[in-house]
Protein backbone atom coordinates (compact mmCIF):
# COMPACT_ATOMS: atom_id res chain seq x y z
CA UNK A 1 0.00 0.00 0.00
CA UNK A 2 1.08 3.21 -1.22
CA UNK A 3 1.41 6.00 1.64
CA UNK A 4 1.21 10.19 1.43
CA UNK A 5 4.79 11.13 1.87
CA UNK A 6 3.80 13.29 4.33
CA UNK A 7 2.46 10.67 6.68
CA UNK A 8 4.85 10.45 9.72
CA UNK A 9 5.48 6.35 10.22
CA UNK A 10 2.89 5.04 12.72
CA UNK A 11 -0.06 6.78 10.48
CA UNK A 12 1.54 4.77 7.40
CA UNK A 13 1.73 1.03 9.66
CA UNK A 14 -1.92 2.20 11.12
CA UNK A 15 -3.51 2.22 7.47
CA UNK A 16 -1.53 -0.51 6.32
CA UNK A 17 -2.62 -2.71 9.36
CA UNK A 18 -6.46 -1.46 8.50
CA UNK A 19 -5.66 -2.52 4.88
CA UNK A 20 -4.87 -6.32 5.51
CA UNK A 21 -7.50 -6.78 7.89
CA UNK A 22 -10.05 -5.67 5.76
CA UNK A 23 -8.86 -7.89 3.08
CA UNK A 24 -8.88 -10.71 5.62
CA UNK A 25 -12.17 -9.93 6.45
CA UNK A 26 -13.88 -10.01 2.18
CA UNK A 27 -11.57 -13.30 1.80
CA UNK A 28 -12.92 -15.42 4.85
CA UNK A 29 -16.51 -14.15 3.91
CA UNK A 30 -15.81 -15.60 0.41
CA UNK A 31 -15.08 -18.71 1.53
CA UNK A 32 -17.70 -19.53 4.08
CA UNK A 33 -20.01 -18.60 1.16
CA UNK A 34 -18.65 -20.50 -1.19
CA UNK A 35 -17.37 -23.65 0.27
CA UNK A 36 -18.74 -26.87 -0.93
CA UNK A 37 -21.08 -28.74 1.69
CA UNK A 38 -20.60 -32.51 2.34
CA UNK A 39 -24.30 -33.89 1.62
CA UNK A 40 -23.04 -37.37 2.39
CA UNK A 41 -21.04 -40.35 1.19
CA UNK A 42 -21.75 -40.68 -2.58
CA UNK A 43 -22.77 -36.86 -2.62
CA UNK A 44 -21.27 -35.70 -6.30
CA UNK A 45 -19.52 -32.31 -5.10
CA UNK A 46 -18.35 -29.92 -7.01
CA UNK A 47 -14.95 -31.33 -7.82
CA UNK A 48 -16.16 -34.75 -7.61
CA UNK A 49 -16.82 -35.70 -11.08
CA UNK A 50 -15.54 -39.22 -11.00
CA UNK A 51 -17.81 -42.51 -10.08
CA UNK A 52 -16.48 -45.91 -9.28
CA UNK A 53 -18.47 -49.16 -8.36
CA UNK A 54 -15.81 -51.77 -6.91
CA UNK A 55 -16.74 -55.03 -4.47
CA UNK A 56 -15.66 -54.09 -1.12
CA UNK A 57 -15.58 -57.72 1.16
CA UNK A 58 -18.95 -59.13 -1.03
CA UNK A 59 -20.60 -56.26 -1.02
CA UNK A 60 -20.64 -53.33 -4.38
CA UNK A 61 -20.50 -49.88 -3.50
CA UNK A 62 -20.33 -46.86 -5.32
CA UNK A 63 -18.60 -43.74 -4.56
CA UNK A 64 -18.51 -40.48 -6.16
CA UNK A 65 -15.33 -39.01 -5.71
CA UNK A 66 -12.12 -36.23 -6.28
CA UNK A 67 -9.77 -38.35 -8.75
CA UNK A 68 -6.95 -37.43 -6.20
CA UNK A 69 -8.91 -39.50 -3.29
CA UNK A 70 -6.77 -42.19 -2.33
CA UNK A 71 -8.25 -45.75 -1.67
CA UNK A 72 -7.31 -46.03 2.08
CA UNK A 73 -8.95 -42.19 2.66
CA UNK A 74 -12.04 -43.50 0.42
CA UNK A 75 -12.31 -47.11 3.26
CA UNK A 76 -11.47 -44.95 6.18
CA UNK A 77 -13.56 -41.23 5.62
CA UNK A 78 -16.33 -42.44 3.25
CA UNK A 79 -16.95 -46.13 3.81
CA UNK A 80 -15.92 -46.01 7.64
CA UNK A 81 -13.73 -49.13 7.37
CA UNK A 82 -11.30 -47.91 9.59
CA UNK A 83 -9.79 -51.32 10.17
CA UNK A 84 -7.37 -50.14 7.71
CA UNK A 85 -4.68 -47.75 9.67
CA UNK A 86 -2.86 -44.98 8.28
CA UNK A 87 0.50 -44.58 8.85
CA UNK A 88 3.28 -43.40 6.75
CA UNK A 89 0.41 -41.95 4.11
CA UNK A 90 3.19 -42.48 1.58
CA UNK A 91 4.01 -46.56 1.24
CA UNK A 92 6.67 -47.44 2.97
CA UNK A 93 4.57 -48.65 7.07
CA UNK A 94 2.88 -51.33 4.77
CA UNK A 95 -0.11 -50.28 7.59
CA UNK A 96 -2.51 -49.65 5.01
CA UNK A 97 -2.07 -52.66 3.20
CA UNK A 98 -5.14 -54.50 1.68
CA UNK A 99 -5.90 -56.90 -1.35
CA UNK A 100 -7.84 -56.23 -4.66
CA UNK A 101 -8.14 -58.85 -6.42
CA UNK A 102 -6.18 -61.18 -4.32
CA UNK A 103 -3.15 -59.32 -4.70
CA UNK A 104 -1.94 -56.89 -1.86
CA UNK A 105 -1.47 -53.14 -2.04
CA UNK A 106 -1.09 -50.19 -0.16
CA UNK A 107 -3.78 -48.54 -0.29
CA UNK A 108 -2.64 -45.30 0.74
CA UNK A 109 -0.72 -45.26 -2.70
CA UNK A 110 -3.74 -46.10 -4.75
CA UNK A 111 -6.19 -43.94 -6.29
CA UNK A 112 -9.89 -45.20 -5.72
CA UNK A 113 -11.12 -44.03 -8.99
CA UNK A 114 -8.82 -47.11 -10.47
CA UNK A 115 -10.93 -49.71 -8.51
CA UNK A 116 -13.73 -49.90 -10.93
CA UNK A 117 -15.14 -53.67 -11.38
CA UNK A 118 -12.08 -54.79 -8.80
CA UNK A 119 -12.73 -56.92 -5.67
CA UNK A 120 -11.03 -55.19 -2.62
CA UNK A 121 -11.04 -57.38 0.50
CA UNK A 122 -10.13 -55.62 4.23
CA UNK A 123 -8.75 -56.72 7.37
CA UNK A 124 -13.03 -56.67 8.22
CA UNK A 125 -13.58 -58.69 5.06
CA UNK A 126 -11.38 -61.51 5.88
CA UNK A 127 -13.63 -63.70 8.45
CA UNK A 128 -16.67 -65.41 7.14
CA UNK A 129 -19.76 -66.79 9.28
CA UNK A 130 -18.43 -65.46 12.02
CA UNK A 131 -15.48 -67.78 12.32
CA UNK A 132 -12.21 -65.66 12.10
CA UNK A 133 -9.88 -65.95 9.37
CA UNK A 134 -6.60 -68.83 9.98
CA UNK A 135 -4.01 -65.54 9.58
CA UNK A 136 -6.76 -64.13 12.90
CA UNK A 137 -6.14 -66.83 14.74
CA UNK A 138 -2.35 -67.44 14.12
CA UNK A 139 -1.52 -63.40 15.43
CA UNK A 140 -3.42 -64.30 18.57
CA UNK A 141 -2.07 -67.60 19.32
CA UNK A 142 1.16 -66.73 18.47
CA UNK A 143 0.55 -62.88 20.37
CA UNK A 144 2.49 -61.09 16.90
CA UNK A 145 1.59 -58.07 17.95
CA UNK A 146 1.83 -55.41 20.89
CA UNK A 147 0.25 -51.78 20.30
CA UNK A 148 -1.33 -53.33 17.24
CA UNK A 149 -1.73 -50.81 15.34
CA UNK A 150 0.15 -52.64 12.26
CA UNK A 151 -1.91 -55.71 12.97
CA UNK A 152 -4.34 -55.29 10.07
CA UNK A 153 -1.51 -54.54 7.00
CA UNK A 154 0.62 -57.20 8.84
CA UNK A 155 -2.05 -60.00 8.96
CA UNK A 156 -3.60 -58.68 5.16
CA UNK A 157 0.25 -59.45 3.98
CA UNK A 158 0.04 -62.72 5.55
CA UNK A 159 -2.76 -63.84 4.00
CA UNK A 160 -1.48 -62.61 0.49
CA UNK A 161 2.03 -64.16 1.35
CA UNK A 162 1.04 -67.62 1.42
CA UNK A 163 -1.50 -66.90 -1.43
CA UNK A 164 2.25 -66.02 -3.46
CA UNK A 165 4.07 -69.22 -2.15
CA UNK A 166 1.40 -71.62 -2.54
CA UNK A 167 1.36 -70.04 -6.22
CA UNK A 168 5.24 -70.75 -6.49
CA UNK A 169 5.62 -67.15 -6.57
CA UNK A 170 9.76 -66.79 -5.91
CA UNK A 171 11.27 -64.12 -3.49
CA UNK A 172 14.52 -61.69 -3.65
CA UNK A 173 16.16 -64.43 -1.56
CA UNK A 174 14.59 -67.80 -3.35
CA UNK A 175 17.33 -69.67 -4.48
CA UNK A 176 15.51 -71.40 -6.95
CA UNK A 177 13.43 -68.65 -9.07
CA UNK A 178 12.93 -70.89 -12.07
CA UNK A 179 9.04 -71.53 -12.51
CA UNK A 180 7.95 -74.85 -11.26
CA UNK A 181 10.49 -74.98 -8.59
CA UNK A 182 10.28 -76.09 -5.28
CA UNK A 183 10.60 -73.25 -2.28
CA UNK A 184 11.04 -73.71 0.87
CA UNK A 185 9.09 -71.05 3.34
CA UNK A 186 11.96 -70.65 5.46
CA UNK A 187 12.27 -67.80 8.02
CA UNK A 188 14.41 -65.73 5.96
CA UNK A 189 11.83 -66.05 3.19
CA UNK A 190 9.19 -65.01 5.52
CA UNK A 191 10.83 -62.22 6.74
CA UNK A 192 12.11 -61.17 2.77
CA UNK A 193 8.13 -61.54 1.93
CA UNK A 194 6.75 -59.46 4.71
CA UNK A 195 9.39 -56.61 4.74
CA UNK A 196 7.34 -54.16 3.48
CA UNK A 197 5.26 -54.24 6.47
CA UNK A 198 6.86 -52.58 9.55
CA UNK A 199 6.04 -53.12 13.56
CA UNK A 200 7.33 -49.94 15.53
CA UNK A 201 6.76 -52.30 19.01
CA UNK A 202 9.52 -55.53 17.38
CA UNK A 203 6.89 -58.11 17.28
CA UNK A 204 8.83 -58.96 14.13
CA UNK A 205 10.03 -63.02 16.09
CA UNK A 206 5.93 -63.64 16.80
CA UNK A 207 4.96 -62.94 13.05
CA UNK A 208 7.10 -64.80 11.39
CA UNK A 209 6.05 -67.65 13.72
CA UNK A 210 2.31 -66.91 12.62
CA UNK A 211 2.96 -66.47 9.44
CA UNK A 212 4.79 -70.15 9.03
CA UNK A 213 1.52 -71.66 11.13
CA UNK A 214 -0.71 -70.22 8.33
CA UNK A 215 1.35 -71.15 5.50
CA UNK A 216 1.53 -74.87 7.49
CA UNK A 217 4.57 -74.65 9.06
CA UNK A 218 2.95 -75.38 12.13
CA UNK A 219 4.51 -74.41 15.39
CA UNK A 220 8.21 -74.78 16.42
Amino acid sequence: MSRDSHDPPSEARRRFVLGTGALGASLGAIDALGAPKDAGNNALAPEATHRVRFRLNGETRELALDPRVTLLDALRERLRMTGTKKGCDRGQCGACTVLVDGRRVNSCLTLAVTLEGKEVTTIEGLSRGGAAHPAQVAFLERDAFQCGYCTPGQIMSCVALVDEYRHGMPSYVSRDVRPGAAIALTDDEIRERMSGNICRCGAYVNIVAAVRDVAGGGKA
